[in-house]
């Protein structure tokens, strides 16, 4: 009975111990686990960047091609529009001979739509109060004008109506000053466009006696008023001349020698803001796929280090399944203890 005590203490002495090893190897696959458990979600989180990134690289692409597409489209449309420009085109033969001349001749300053800016919603009124003078050429002097003349004479070009700034002056100002008031009035034609200073006197000689009205009712009824007196635009286009007669209809062609210039401008801006979208659009473009290309190292590097940890996670499964046996053979053996006891005490 002594001796059964005895390795009955013995056995619960390596109960415990083998208890103790066993938590600690479950304290080892639970931390290995969740270390594995946090890898895996932190790759999870990593691909699902890399999916996000290489969506954002696609809609860059397709953001760039149309990027793309619209930039070519206005340089395109802006080149023409210098070149038409630069060959002054829509001008008749003669100015176009003239202006051929222009870094030749530094006396030649340029055609009358070269000097003057002018809002886009006046700009139908004003190269309708223009006529034909849009295209007259501006000079420094008479002599310019003179050896211009005697070139075109001389090579037949045709005629061409020159404005030599030293010796143009207004025509008088405009009267009657009271029709300024008068409804649908718009304003003095010379006063609606932006010249230099130096221009100031050839503009007023053009528009200074031209009325802006806002549509032929008003110019008609303005027209009564004051005796058929006055030189009219409207803002459509219509154009009424003192006497009575009145010119309008549709225009043959959208040459808008006036607004010409303009037009660049506003294209030069926008083919400029173009141009800086699709560099931070290709910027964008490559920054995604250098972050993709990152990540997916990430994602490589992350292989090895799961690879080891699956193993970690194996060899703590076989140290508790080892322990758990030891265990068993303990309790196996603690059992056998208790039945020789219950027969010793039978017997005594």
């Amino acid at each position: 009975m002594s001796e059964l005590n005895q390795k009955l203490i013995q056995i619960r002495s390596d109960e415990m111990g083998q208890e103790e090893l066993l938590e600690q190897r479950k304290k080892e696959l639970q931390e290995v686990s969740e270390e594995l458990k946090a890898k895996l979600s932190e790759r999870a989180e990593i691909e699902q960047k890399i999916q996000e990134l290489q969506q954002q690289i696609t809609l860059g692409r397709k953001r760039l091609e149309a990027g793309q597409s619209a930039y070519h489209r206005e340089a395109s449309r802006l080149e023409s529009l210098q070149n038409l420009a630069e060959r002054y085109d829509g001008y008749g033969n003669s100015i176009r001979r003239v202006m051929e001349q222009k870094k030749n001749n530094p006396g030649i300053i340029g055609v009358v739509a070269d000097i003057i800016d002018v809002d886009k919603k006046f700009e139908v009124a004003v190269e309708t109060a223009l006529g034909g003078s849009i295209q007259n050429i501006v000079t420094d002097n008479e002599q310019t004008a003179k050896t211009m003349i005697e070139f075109l004479k001389k090579n037949r070009y045709g005629r061409a109506t020159f404005l030599p700034m030293s010796s143009i002056s207004p025509r008088g100002e405009f009267t009657p000053k009271e029709a300024l008031k008068e409804p649908g009035v718009v304003g003095i034609a010379s006063e609606l466009v932006s010249v230099a200073s130096q221009y100031q006197q050839i503009t007023k000689f053009l528009l200074g006696r031209v009325l802006v009205v806002d549509n032929i009712d008003h110019a008609i009824a303005i027209g009564k008023k004051y005796r058929h007196s006055l030189r009219m635009v409207t803002t459509e286009g219509e154009s009424l001349s003192p006497g009575g007669s009145m010119t309008g209809g549709a225009f043959r062609n959208n040459s808008n020698l006036l607004g010409r210039r303009r037009e660049i401008e506003e294209l030069e801006t926008k083919v400029n803001q173009l141009k800086q979208n699709l560099t931070e659009m290709q910027n964008a473009v490559e920054e995604n796929k250098n972050q993709r290309n990152r990540l997916r190292d990430a994602i490589a590097g992350f292989q090895e280090k799961l690879r080891q940890k699956y193993i970690e996670q194996n060899t703590a499964r076989m140290n508790i399944k080892q322990q758990e046996k030891k265990a068993e053979e303990i309790r196996s053996g603690y059992a056998q203890i208790n039945r020789d006891q219950a027969e010793i005490k039978r017997q005594v």
